[in-house]
């Protein structure tokens, strides 16, 4: 008997959630995603922050094209020298920071979390993590036990012990970080609770009370690295550097790939007492690593983290005015738009759906729905889309 795609979604697939009107893409292309209909959509979500070069870049397909001519997944990482791999880590410790110098490749997020937290523990012989309320930082046991929030964890327990849960932008909280905690892990900007921005040296004093304590501070920048904010990664609106990075998402341009980055200092611990300290069979696969290649430099060369502050500020400017918008909380292009309340924002996402715009809702904040298009997105684009949203605001 012959199924569908549609009836294989539903019959075979293992489902994170309930999805009653999955759209059926077939293609996708720059900000835009197709149906099986031939129903063009236009995408405000990325992927959740993951087509910052927009989708079907032709310059990452055509490294993905060239790389798979070349070889494809040879062995575990780390025991070959790899082209696409070591290219990548070079091209990304130029960018950043001397002390973020050496680049643990990873499959994911998540991954990128877990070798993040068993690196500062390595570091500091510590166990204490601290962590804050309505942060995500993935999925896995370890990135799960940091989560801010309970509801998502409850059925897993237990997790890992010794995590403290402090109030982002709380400075009185600080004082809770102390010479017991091996590390602290922050989202320079806080992504799923709806796109919560630092206060005025908020960074800054985390960072000096980690300088204290000896606490290692790790940035997850998940959502926020590679162009999102305006810079290159969101810490560098803050002039905060972390001791470990953490990315994922946009760096692979559309690919799956993660990192941790760290000093070469740090990363040698994990190579011995014991050897293999992170091992992945996946991480930095050659396809994924050619793809993140090119990707970082479209970003570069065509300045795409210079444009995202101005392009997310013609977003506001639209939009700031109506009645119905509560609050618009802005960093590049990265918006969590709040309205009154969560009823108001379901109906809106429901109408820009019917009108084949593409939101999201945030996993910690029922009252607001991001914008987060592709950083490709034209002046003209961002003016049709927000027609089409003050459109759906007006029809509530």
């Amino acid at each position: 008997m012959y199924l569908t795609n549609r009836e294989l979604f539903y019959r075979n697939l293992a489902l994170p959630s309930d999805v009653p009107d999955a759209l059926e893409i077939v293609k996708a292309e720059g900000i835009y995603l197709y149906n099986d209909k031939g129903e063009r959509y236009i995408d405000l979500v990325s992927g959740v922050s993951v087509s910052n070069v927009g989708h079907g870049h032709p310059e990452v397909i055509a490294a993905v094209k060239k790389q798979v001519d070349s070889y494809m997944h040879l062995m575990v990482y780390g025991k070959y020298i790899q082209s696409p791999q070591v290219q990548l880590a070079g091209r990304m410790a130029e960018i950043l920071p001397d002390k973020l110098n050496s680049v643990y490749l990873v499959n994911s997020g998540s991954e990128a979390i877990e070798g993040a937290l068993k690196l500062a523990k390595r570091i500091t012989g510590k166990t204490e993590i601290v962590a804050f309320k309505n942060a995500y930082h993935g999925s896995t046991h370890g990135a799960l036990s940091v989560l801010g929030n309970e509801e998502m964890k409850y059925a897993y327990r237990p997790l890992l012990p010794d995590i403290r849960f402090l109030r982002f932008n709380n400075f009185d909280d600080l004082n809770r970080i102390t010479e017991k905690t091996a590390c602290v892990l922050i989202e320079p900007v806080q992504a799923e609770a709806g796109i919560i921005l630092p206060e005025r040296n908020y960074l800054k004093a985390v960072r000096e009370k980690c300088n204290e304590t000896g606490a290692i501070l790790i940035f997850d920048e998940v959502q926020m690295g590679f162009g999102r904010t305006g810079k290159m990664f969101a810490f560098q609106n803050y002039g905060v550097v972390p001791d470990i990075l953490c990315v994922a998402k946009a760096m692979g341009g559309g690919m799956p790939i993660g990192a941790f980055v760290s000093s070469k200092e740090n990363m040698n611990l994990l190579t011995h007492h014991p050897a293999l300290g992170h091992i992945t069979t996946f991480g930095g696969h050659p396809v994924s690593s050619a793809a993140a290649l090119a990707s970082l430099n479209i970003i570069l060369r065509d300045k795409l983290h210079e444009q995202a502050t101005v392009k997310g500020k013609l977003f506001v400017k639209k939009l700031k005015k109506h009645p119905l918008i509560k609050e618009i909380r802005q960093t590049g292009l990265m918006l969590g738009v709040e309205l009154a309340t969560s009823e108001t924002t379901d109906a809106v996402v429901k109408e820009m759906y019917k009108n084949r715009l593409i939101v999201d809702r945030f996993l910690f904040n029922n009252n607001s729905f991001r914008i987060a298009p592709p950083l490709t997105i034209t002046r003209d684009e961002i003016e049709l889309i927000s027609n089409k949203i003050i459109e759906a605001l007006n029809s509530i």
